[in-house]
């Protein structure tokens, strides 16, 4: 009996954690008040070349819009390559000295594999490369916004995805998400001392680490970013945070695509949550700040999921243990008090206050996302945007 007791115990403390934690990285921020740019210049830095690498898989419809952004780049040194896989390129007209359009003669159906497939088409060696979206635009000011850091010595950088569109109530929910990843995620984990978590694109790095950690591997479906970013930590490289670096990335605006592209995501952390035991583990053996707190980070089971745990054992608690039951509540108002916190010191659209309301229909659709999960990666590739939903 006292086995299972403390095992009930133990799950509790598990997941109660997650409701805690972020508030207590931003009380380890706010203590260390540690400027972004500790990390001294190297002598004889040389400006960055970069190699921007869109992909694109079936659909080309957004590609002139991202290129038309990044051809805008304040910026000289660097080359845009769009691999469009699966796609018909007939229509595709881009200035043949910025832009080298890329159709491989197989599909190659995998984020990692377009990279690497751009990578060995490189017109000349570029020190730097960033991975783009096929439906992101960019800031002007991005790539020199990611020299802000490259220029420090760190080698892997994240930007900000900042929302295209607000258009709809799931559009608005799904900013609301990324502005508290933003804020937790990268700007207070790495304020904090640690790494800053990858987001798929608006991220950054020497071409040679990028090579280093991925080009051994085959990483299928997605989460190629999870993988990588284990790559970089575990060799005790910081990924760092570069707030004004933006790309504006387009949010999920129907309810199909929403279920789609969650289920991917989730089936992505229970594919590769484990990889936060590794670093974990090594973090604890090498006495190393950055893979301890990283690899907590990597373990954190999505928001929705610890979320709607924590409220069940709240409820139960309610007739086993009223006091444990107040722990929880506790908890849950320190979890809301942060994301709100998250969503005040951050550029938020009224339209997304709004749409708090209709978190719990949200959390519903993730519900659904949860039990595809197991074949997500067979019932799409990739998030398609623009097509027929259900809107709200």
């Amino acid at each position: 009996m006292k086995i299972i007791e403390l095992l009930w115990l133990l799950l509790q403390l598990l997941i109660g954690y997650n409701l805690i934690f972020p508030v207590m990285l931003l009380l380890i921020y706010n203590l260390r008040k540690q400027s972004h740019s500790r990390v001294q210049n190297p002598a004889g830095v040389r400006v960055p070349d970069y190699g921007i690498i869109v992909t694109a898989y079936e659909q080309t419809q957004q590609l002139p819009a991202v290129v038309n952004s990044l051809l805008n780049l304040n910026y000289v040194h660097y080359h845009i390559y769009v691999v469009a896989d699966k796609c018909d390129i007939s229509n595709l007209r881009f200035p043949a000295d910025r832009v080298l359009v890329l159709r491989p003669e197989q599909v190659l159906a995998s984020n990692t594999r377009s990279h690497f497939y751009a990578i060995r088409n490189f017109i000349r060696p570029h020190s730097h490369l960033t991975i783009i979206d096929s439906d992101n635009l960019t800031h002007p000011q991005y790539l020199n916004e990611l020299n802000v850091y490259f220029n420090q010595g760190f080698q892997a950088v994240q930007g900000v995805r900042d929302a295209k569109n607000l258009d709809t109530t799931y559009a608005c929910l799904d900013a609301a998400r990324d502005i508290y990843y933003h804020f937790y995620d990268g700007k207070i984990l790495f304020g904090a001392g640690t790494s800053a978590t990858l987001a798929g694109s608006g991220m950054a790095f020497t071409t040679a680490l990028y090579k280093e950690c991925l080009e051994h591997l085959d990483v299928t479906g997605a989460g190629f970013d999870k993988v990588l970013q284990e790559g970089i930590v575990s060799r005790k490289y910081r990924i760092a945070f570069a707030e004004n670096a933006i790309v504006y990335d387009e949010k999920t605006s129907g309810t199909d695509q929403l279920v789609k592209q969650r289920a991917r995501w989730i089936n992505t952390w229970f594919k590769y949550f484990t990889l936060g035991f590794r670093i974990f583990f090594k973090g604890i053996a090498g006495f190393n700040w950055n893979q301890l707190i990283f690899g907590l980070v990597l373990l954190r089971p999505p928001l929705f999921i610890f979320l709607i745990l924590s409220v069940l054992f709240l409820l139960v608690n309610l007739f086993i243990a009223p006091f444990v039951a107040l722990a929880w509540f506790a908890g849950l108002c320190t979890f809301v008090a942060g994301f709100y916190l998250a969503l005040k010191k951050s550029k938020t659209d009224p339209r997304i206050y709004q749409s708090l309301v209709s978190i719990p229909k949200f959390i519903s659709f993730q519900l659904l996302a949860l039990f595809n999960a197991r074949k997500a990666n067979q019932i799409s590739v990739a998030t398609r945007h623009g097509h027929s939903d259900q809107k709200q």
